[in-house]
Order: structure tokens, then sequence, then C-alpha cells
């Protein structure tokens, strides 16, 4: 525990929700100089260099999802969270803006689901980007009307769609998992020792500046031997990873844009949060410092492509105030299947509310029924995203 963890708790406190408020609180600001950044490289006590297998993926492999070689990535771990690994932005120069685009533009899309579902017709949520490209094309000018469509986005879910209200995943909610986030997650997941991961679940979740994720554990996936892969993009995050209870402090640190982290064997069932969105490092992501253009030798043998001015256009927009996070799971295990359940609805039976929060494993606090998500005691027990 740092020093500043160590003062703010006591024996036998809840000492995960006690850090998650002071880094969420706004007036007077948090004291971010405990928060780890592992892209400026810090060596601590607690920060471990993490060796990746650069056979595992070849070159060619890596580069056709935008990934630059395994040996250059920079990987670590934290003393103390067994299995756990954070890759420090292993994209190649132009690739990120190709997945920015996927979530915005092409994950959104139906089949897939939406929180915009919850209390809109599907016609209404056929085409969101499409609805939304105007006002997001330009940097906004005087005041803004009303918020498009992909502003309200909060989250989507690919391939086994979560079951809010039982807290599973079951065979008759499923649509196909993309291919190319399929192939970006084997690559990544090999490279950390872990071959032949299935990715058969996704959920993305859609920060604004001011929105925060609620204190839980994802414990819903049938086989917790596979790894859960969390991939960022745009603005900055501060994320919490915590115990196996409440009373056990969380490590801070800096989610940066196209930063990974591997969650696997015990550190796979750990409390974790996202109590803040912060601005990027000297107020710019990585996005902006680099071309939306990939490099010419690289689009004939990748998944990976290039992405229009106009399509940059309203990305870039967006992600000036907004971060994207893209969590990926295998559900089943080998052999494993589903036990079998009656056919229920992906929607939410208190679908009257309007509150645009996610699914969720495990929530905490003090499970009080709210019209709102503005703290994590006062969520309801199936909603861990808020947006205060």
């Amino acid at each position: 525990m740092n020093k500043m963890a160590a003062s703010m708790v006591q024996s036998g406190e809840d000492a995960f929700r006690k850090i998650f408020k002071f880094y969420k609180r706004r007036n007077p600001p948090p004291d971010f100089s405990d928060v780890i950044d592992f892209s400026r490289g810090e060596q601590s006590d607690k920060v471990v260099a993490v060796k990746l297998d650069p056979a595992a993926v070849s070159d060619v492999e890596a580069a056709r999802v935008g990934l630059q070689p395994v040996k250059n990535w920079k990987a670590f771990s934290l003393q103390g969270y067994p299995g756990f690994i954070f890759i420090s932005n292993p994209f190649l120069l132009g690739s990120q803006p190709f997945w920015v685009r996927q979530c915005l533009k092409t994950y959104p899309q139906k089949p897939n689901i939406c929180n915009l579902d919850m209390h809109m017709s599907p016609s209404d949520t056929q085409d969101i980007w499409g609805k939304s490209i105007h006002g997001l094309s330009f940097s906004p000018t005087g005041k803004r009307e009303a918020k498009t469509l992909l502003e309200r986005l909060r989250w989507v879910t690919l391939g086994y769609h979560y079951n809010w209200d039982t807290k599973t995943y079951s065979a008759n909610h499923y649509t196909p998992f993309p291919t190319d986030l399929h192939l970006l997650s084997v690559q990544i997941t090999a490279a950390c020792g872990f071959p032949g991961f299935v990715a058969e679940a996704g959920i993305l979740n859609y920060y604004r500046s001011d929105s925060s994720l609620g204190i839980h554990v994802d414990e819903s996936e049938l086989d917790h031997s596979r790894p859960l892969l969390s991939l960022s993009f745009g603005q900055s995050a501060v994320f919490l990873l915590g115990g196996t209870r409440r009373q056990d402090p969380p490590t801070a640190m800096y989610m940066h844009s196209g930063d990974i982290m591997v969650l696997s064997g015990q550190s796979r069932l750990l409390y974790h949060a996202v109590p803040r969105i912060v601005p990027a490092l000297q107020g710019r992501t990585a996005l902006d410092m680099e071309s939306h253009s990939l490099d010419s030798t690289l689009q004939d043998r990748t998944v990976v492509e290039p992405v229009s001015d106009q399509d940059w256009a309203v990305c870039s927009n967006y992600i000036q105030s907004s971060r994207v996070n893209v969590t990926v799971r295998q559900v089943l295990g080998p052999g494993q299947n589903f036990p079998e359940t009656p056919n229920t609805s992906h929607q939410r039976s208190d679908t009257s509310q309007t509150v645009e929060c996610g699914p969720a494993d495990r929530e905490i606090g003090k499970r009080k029924r709210s019209s709102s998500c503005d703290s994590v005691d006062t969520v309801h027990e199936t909603d861990y995203y808020s947006n205060t």
C-alpha cells in the first residue's frame, strides 16, 4: 500500500470505496502523485518489467492487426498482482485511428446491442454514426443543441450479449463477433502466453469527461482460466486494481490511448474500477501525434484499413473529450456449454428508467435504487457505468 492509501484507510474500512471516491472527487481535485504512469517508464519497487515471447507472434502477424513486433512491446506487471500484464501502447503509428473508427462507426451497428436500445426504437438506433456525423464533423462553435446519438452512446455489446437481469451470458443471445477484433485479441493473448484464446464476448464502454466505472468483478464468464483483455483509446483514465475483498486498498494507474491490460490467473477476479477520466498527457492523445494514414507498405497485408479524412474528422472531434474502452472475454472453456435456461430478453425489466449505465458482474455499495449513477453507493446493482 502506498503512503497516501495508508493514510486514508484504517483497518476494517472499505478501502477500495474510499480511494475510489478520493480520485472521483472534483472539489478539491485529488492528488495524482501516487498514480503509476507506465508510459514514462517509471521504476519502483512495485513495477516489474515483463518479458513476453516474441516467437509466439510473428512480426507479420502483429503488423496485420496494427501492432509493433512483440520484441518492441513495453510490458509490465505489479508486485502482488500475479497474472496482471500492462502493455504500454504497442500499436504501430497510424493504426490506432482504425480501431477508434471501428468502435465509433462499425461496432455500434445492428445486430449488436447498445444502451440506446433500452429506450429507443430499433429504427432510431439503426445508424448511430450516420445520424451523428453532421454534429461531430466540425469543431463546435457557440452553444450546441442536443447531443448526437454517438455522444449519448454509453456501451455496446458484441458476441455473447450480457443479460443485465440474470448477470449471465446465453447461447440464444449471440451475434457474430467481429473478425478483426478477434484477430487482434488472439495476437495479444498469444504474446502474453495464452495461445488458443477465443474472443466470444465484448463490452465497449464510452466515457465522457465526467464518466466513471463503478467497483466490480468480472466473473460471469464460465471459464475464468482465460484472460480478460482491456484496450483503451482516446482520453486517459485512472484505473484502480484492488484485491479479492473491498478492504484491500487498490493500486492506481493511468491508462492512455493505445494501452492494453491483460488480467489473468489470480488477477482475473480482482475488484477494479475507473473513478476518473483525465486529459491525455500535455492535453494530447497518442492519436493527435500520429497520422491517421497507414504506411503504404502495411496496407496490403493488414486487416487495418486507412481511415478517410471525413471519418477521422468525426472520430477526432469525439475523442477530444472522450475515451473508449474495449474489453474482450472468452466466455466458454474447451468443451463447455451454457446451462439450459428459459429464453429471456436482453433488455432490462426496468426500461422506464433512462439511466445510461452498463452491464455489471458484481457491484459493491448499498444497492440503493436510484435514477442516477453518480455514486458507487447509489447505483442499481445491475449498473456499474455512470455518467455524472
